[in-house]
């Protein structure tokens, strides 16, 4: 198998991994996710699936495993964008940068990324912010993607539409992150059935692809929580 095919691979095992600690909790137990974290393959499955690889801390407060922490560093200082990277990128890398320094103790923690500038939320049309969002849905968690949260606060219609637009398209991945985002924002039409349209998503997407399954169970969390 190439290395692209590996990589792929691990992004689909860490995210069950993660899916698994989230759905059972694990009592409060740090649960080591990344089974090398040396491996090159491991870490750079850990930028793809950026800041979620630690979302046990960050939804549930559970304490990290040293491996994943070491895992989650060295895909810091091995995947930084370059300067024509696209703002995606930028947002995911200071998504996993942010969630790293979180976690850090106060003596061991590097200075912090400069977080990007969120205001092409405003402009950007319905289909590419459903685009963007879906690749920025490890930063749709409280706290971490306040700043997209508050600009996209004036595009909840936007947003609602994207998440319908992936579902008729059955682009399960993207509806998915979309409908995460969706959790975190007030003014959800009623009409859209967020919860039951998420499940469903969930129930035709997950088997294909673990990160719909992490989405989805970072979603009904966070819904959880807020009611």
């Amino acid at each position: 198998m190439d290395t692209s095919g590996r990589v792929t691979d691990a992004v689909q095992e860490c995210a069950s991994a993660v899916v698994s600690v989230l759905r059972d909790g694990h009592h409060g137990r740090a649960v080591q996710l990344i089974a090398d974290p040396t491996d090159t393959v491991r870490v750079a499955a850990v930028r793809v699936l950026g800041a979620d690889v630690l979302a046990p801390h960050a939804l549930l407060g559970h304490e990290t495993a040293a491996g994943d922490l070491e895992a989650a560093r060295a895909a810091v200082a091995a995947f930084a964008p370059g300067p024509t990277a696209p703002v995606t990128t930028f947002w995911t890398y200071w998504g996993l940068c942010d969630a790293v320094r979180s976690i850090e103790p106060l003596g061991r923690r590097e200075a912090p990324v400069a977080r990007p500038d969120a205001a092409w939320v405003r402009d950007v049309p319905w289909p590419e912010l459903a685009h963007r969002l879906a690749l920025l849905a490890a930063l749709a968690t409280p706290g971490s993607g306040d700043a997209l949260t508050r600009e996209l606060s004036t595009r909840v219609s936007d947003v609602a539409r994207g998440f319908a637009w992936a579902v008729r398209r059955r682009d399960w991945l993207q509806a998915a992150g979309v409908g995460r985002w969706l959790t975190l924002l007030d003014g959800v039409p009623r009409s859209l059935s967020l919860d039951t349209g998420l499940e469903f998503v969930r129930h035709l997407g997950a088997d294909a692809d673990a990160r719909v399954d992490l989405h989805v169970q970072a979603a009904r969390m966070i819904r959880e929580a807020h009611r």
